[in-house]
């Protein structure tokens, strides 16, 4: 079944009059409202972090996972990052650190606008969805020490 344009175009305008924008989620320096409807599962935010496909944390974080090898040193270690920081905090780090720091070599998870450097197949797509973005989040605030 082939979808009209009409109707993609009217869909796409729907997402973006209904959502709100991305800057207006952001309040001092976290993004304190969740991104997706459902909370976040630690257990699948910790496949993410620890996933040498998908969310490739572990590239230039370190943190409290003794099964994986060669973890990065490039930034914090992500051990105890629930207590140093609120969900809302990891969640605007994860979703685009740049608000916090323009000259951060974190990359921008969710947003999709205003970026150098991306590959043409990722151009317009973001990293992770909101959902597994929920999933990092809940996960990474369960590291207390």
């Amino acid at each position: 079944m082939r979808v009209p344009p009409s109707l993609i175009t009217l869909a796409l305008v729907l997402v973006l009059v209904t959502a709100p924008a991305f800057a207006e989620r952001i309040v001092g320096d976290a993004m304190p409202d969740r991104l997706a409807a459902a909370p976040g599962d630690p257990e699948r935010g910790r496949a993410i972090v620890t996933s040498r496909q998908t969310g490739l944390c572990l590239l230039c974080h370190s943190g409290p996972f003794p099964e994986e090898r060669f973890q990065g040193d490039l930034a914090p270690s992500l051990a105890g990052v629930g207590s140093r920081l609120s969900e809302g905090q990891i969640r605007l780090r994860i979703a685009d650190a740049r608000g916090l720091d323009p000259d951060t070599i974190m990359p921008s998870y969710l947003r999709t606008d205003g970026l150098d450097r991306v590959a043409e197949t990722w151009r317009g797509k973001p990293i992770l969805s909101a959902g597994e973005i929920e999933d990092v989040v809940a996960f990474l605030a369960t590291l207390k020490d």
